[in-house]
C-alpha cells in the first residue's frame, strides 16, 4: 500500500464504549453500539474506529493475553446525543497523524504498524496520543483479503 502519509483529522462526536478486556472483544463492541445506534436512529457518520491506548508491542500483546487490555471502540455519529451508562458518546480529538493503510486481514496488521514505527523514528517524531484503526469495510460484505485499515499515530 501507499507509504506514511501526514493528514490533519477532524475532531468528531462518537458513540463508544471502553473496557478492559482483550482485542477479540472489538467486533462484539462495535455491534453493541451498531444496536443502539439503529434503536436510537442516530445517524452513524464515518467508519468504525478503535483506539489503542497500550504504546508499545510488547504491552499489546501482554496485555491481551492477559485480557486487561484497554479496548476502546467508537463510531462517528453527525450529532451528539444521550448515551448509556457503557455507550457513551463524546468527541473523538482531532488533529495532525501519521497515517499507515493495512490491507488485509486486521490480524496481519503488524507490517502496516512497523511502516508506521519507522516513519515516525526516521522522523524523529513520537506518538503524541493513541494510536487508531478505522475499518473503511464491511468484513461480512468483502474477503478478509480485500479488507482496508487505516492506522493512525498522533503526532505534534
Amino acid at each position: 500500500m501507499e507509504e506514511v502519509q501526514v493528514v490533519d483529522v477532524k475532531a468528531q462526536a462518537v458513540l463508544g464504549m471502553r473496557k478492559k478486556g482483550s482485542y477479540k472483544e472489538i467486533p462484539v463492541l462495535l455491534k453493541e453500539i451498531c444496536d443502539f445506534a439503529v434503536q436510537k436512529k442516530a445517524e452513524m457518520s464515518g467508519a468504525p474506529v478503535f483506539v489503542c491506548h497500550e504504546m508499545t508491542v510488547e504491552e499489546v500483546c501482554a496485555k491481551d493475553k492477559a485480557g486487561t487490555a484497554d479496548v476502546e471502540v467508537c463510531f462517528p455519529v453527525a450529532k451528539k446525543m444521550r448515551g448509556t451508562k457503557d455507550i457513551k458518546c463524546y468527541e473523538l480529538p482531532g488533529g495532525k497523524m501519521a497515517k499507515a493503510i493495512h490491507k488485509g486481514p486486521y490480524a496481519d496488521c503488524g507490517p502496516a504498524y512497523q511502516k508506521l514505527l519507522s516513519w515516525l523514528e526516521k522522523n524523529n517524531k513520537k506518538p503524541a496520543g493513541p494510536f487508531r484503526e478505522v475499518y473503511l469495510n464491511d468484513p461480512a460484505a468483502v474477503p478478509e483479503s480485500e479488507l482496508l485499515t487505516e492506522i493512525y499515530a498522533p503526532i505534534n
